[in-house]
């Protein structure tokens, strides 16, 4: 028994799995319920007797097995919901942080999407890129290929309730200028934040958009080749203000869409749909060789 281990006392100090182990087990017995508040990292050393350097690495374990949420400096973490049954399916918003992160702590990261804009993919790749700059996972290389609709295109949505209320002198669509201006100032984020890292972290980052000539109905993520995450837009009559305008459109939010998870790893069903789903990417990326243009 080495000192480090031991109290004043000469009893034996817990270790740092030891405490996530004994914090696990208040959490699937109830004494602690989602959404409570964590003692402080003084009060968990304290009642524990160890240096806070240990407690932070036991709530580390207990993070990365998805227990805490609201993690960050300056406030305790508080216990995470519930995780849904394996393979319930869950909003796109929930359900694509946490498998793309898991997804970057490959050595090699192939992500392949096709979706309407990137807004939901640029949010939730904002977890696995800290995790690079704080170096906490270090992939050898990371390759993109987004498909989206062209620019060329009359989009199945969003489009005006009204189509006669366009600008009328020159023919301009205000819900198709307003989605183009989200489109690219979406995917110059995405490029941005992933070149940074291959700037930063000497990490080797490529990055391709290419122009579908039609609106997709579904959004799909490929993460791996491992793994398939797809999703059904699903239409809604909103209100947008847009350049002193209210637009009443036929529209999607993309991060509410359902997203249905398939793994390799899950059974031959599973496999084969990751299979065929990345197949198909493969050939519609091959066929389309426009290059998505960003004004």
């Amino acid at each position: 028994m080495t000192q480090e281990n031991v109290a004043v006392d000469g009893s034996k100090r817990p270790s740092p799995q030891e405490i996530a182990d004994i914090l696990r087990e208040r959490i699937r017995a109830g004494d602690l319920k989602a959404g409570d508040r964590l003692p402080t990292q003084a009060e968990l050393s304290e009642e524990f007797g160890v240096e806070r350097g240990a407690v932070r690495q036991a709530l580390r374990s207990l993070q990365e097995d998805g227990l805490l949420s609201n993690v960050s400096k300056g406030s305790p973490p508080r216990i995470a919901a519930p995780a849904p049954a394996h393979g319930e399916p869950q909003p796109t918003m929930v359900a694509l942080a946490p498998r793309l992160t898991r997804a970057f702590g490959e050595p090699e990261v192939r992500i392949d999407v096709v979706c309407h804009t990137s807004e939901t993919l640029m949010l939730a790749l904002s977890e696995p890129l800290r995790m690079i700059h704080e170096g906490r996972i270090r992939p050898r290389s990371i390759s993109f290929r987004v498909l989206l609709p062209s620019r060329n295109i009359n989009l199945a949505f969003p489009v005006l309730v009204d189509t006669s209320a366009g600008d009328g002198t020159d023919g301009a669509d205000p819900v198709h200028e307003r989605w183009l201006q989200m489109r690219d100032a979406q995917a110059r984020v995405l490029q941005h934040n992933l070149n940074a890292v291959r700037s930063t972290q000497r990490v080797d980052v490529s990055v391709a958009f290419r122009a579908l000539p039609f609106t997709p109905p579904m959004k799909l993520y490929l993460l791996n080749g491992e793994e398939a995450l797809i999703g059904y837009y699903m239409l809604t009559r909103r209100e947008e203000e847009w350049q002193s305008r209210t637009l009443e459109m036929y529209d999607v939010l993309g991060f509410e869409s359902v997203l249905f998870a398939f793994r390799k790893q899950d059974g031959h069903r599973d496999g084969a749909f990751v299979e065929e789903s990345q197949k198909w990417f493969d050939a519609l990326w091959e066929t389309i060789t426009t290059d998505l243009t960003l004004s």
